[in-house]
């Protein structure tokens, strides 16, 4: 299928404003609501575009780390297939590079990286080789990439209805606890399904009254625990190809490299890293001919950056939690990041 301009527009308001009600998200679009959740529902019923809830994975409260695999060749789609089933293991892509597979990865803590992935690492047969690197500065990540095809009015006007919501769950997470309780857990699965689950769904789901659900769900909001994205399956988004590279930058000038890199719209992710190289960037690019245009534009924008390799991913796999097809498309599936991950 193909996306037309009013699809892409409703996506990238969805990118800033996951939870926007329809009533407000068709003023700014100049469109009935009832079109607008028609037109979402077609979308997110053919994998093109889904919103979800994952865990931050904030240095400061979990541990984030990017782990490259090694496999047999010819064990490696089962060697995937049993990557992509563990909760941790948000995002798996298979790379073209002499790392085959690359993992994103989050846990509660760094104890819990070594006891509950190393070590099921290790008993995957065909898994030969991995090498991992810590995230010790989360600065930029996919849930703030945007399509940018809202015109400049449209976009501000889903800022001031996204800073109001912020507003609101700011005030209430003063009262909030630091750890929600198990109830409360038990409504994050449904939030990574459905982004945009309301209190009333998850109720009939589980079997309570409404009304209690409103309030856990008020609270799990409110925590900051949760990230909510819109995605939108790779191949339909003008930018085919996704870039990882390795870089050195120096020290002391790490806040300033994000800070250049995030004026970078093709920028999916940035972080300051432990291992063989300090810093990692991931891009959505056009094409491969934009490698070499980014590797000049960042040399240009970061003084003393050192661009150690390059990784160009054939394919997604999982893409936080999400199961995806060949085209990049949500398959349905969705890996549930276990509730024990929570702070």
């Amino acid at each position: 299928m193909e996306l037309s301009e009013d699809d892409l527009a409703l996506i990238n308001v969805l990118q800033m404003a996951p939870r926007v009600s329809w009533g407000d998200a068709a003023e700014v679009l100049g469109v009935h609501a009832t079109t607008l959740a028609a037109r979402w529902d077609r979308l997110r019923a053919s994998g093109v575009s889904w919103i979800t809830a994952h865990l931050i994975g904030d240095p400061h409260q979990m541990c984030l780390a990017f782990i490259a695999v090694d496999c047999e060749m010819h064990r490696r789609d089962e060697v995937t297939a049993q990557l992509a089933l563990m909760p941790e293991v948000v995002t798996v892509e298979e790379a073209a590079s002499k790392r085959n597979l690359m993992l994103t990865v989050i846990t509660r803590s760094l104890d819990d990286l070594s006891d509950q992935v190393m070590s099921r690492l290790k008993e995957i047969e065909g898994l030969t080789k991995y090498e991992t690197a810590l995230c010790t500065r989360l600065h930029s990540s996919g849930g703030a990439w945007r399509l940018n095809v809202l015109d400049r009015a449209q976009q501000a006007a889903v800022r001031t209805l996204a800073g109001a919501d912020a507003g609101m769950a700011a005030s209430a997470a003063a009262a909030a606890a630091r750890g929600l309780p198990e109830s409360h857990l038990a409504l994050l699965p449904f939030l990574a399904r459905d982004g945009r689950a309301t209190a009333a769904e998850i109720a009939r789901s589980l079997g309570r009254h409404p009304a209690t659900v409103q309030r856990q769900l008020n609270r799990v909001l409110a925590s900051g625990m949760l990230s909510f994205r819109c995605e939108v399956a790779q191949r339909y988004s003008s930018f085919p190809v996704t870039c990882q590279w390795f870089v050195n930058v120096p020290a002391g000038q790490h806040e300033a490299a994000a800070a250049e890199l995030k004026t970078m719209r093709n920028v999916r992710l940035s972080a300051s890293t432990t291992g063989p190289t300090n810093f990692v960037i991931i891009m959505w690019l056009q094409s491969l001919a934009d490698v070499m245009t980014i590797e000049l534009a960042l040399q240009q924008k970061v003084p003393g950056i050192e661009l150690v390799e390059s990784v160009v991913m054939l394919r997604t796999v999982k893409r936080v939690g999400w199961m995806l097809d060949a085209d990049s498309r949500a398959s349905g599936a969705v890996v549930v990041p276990a509730q024990g991950l929570a702070p």
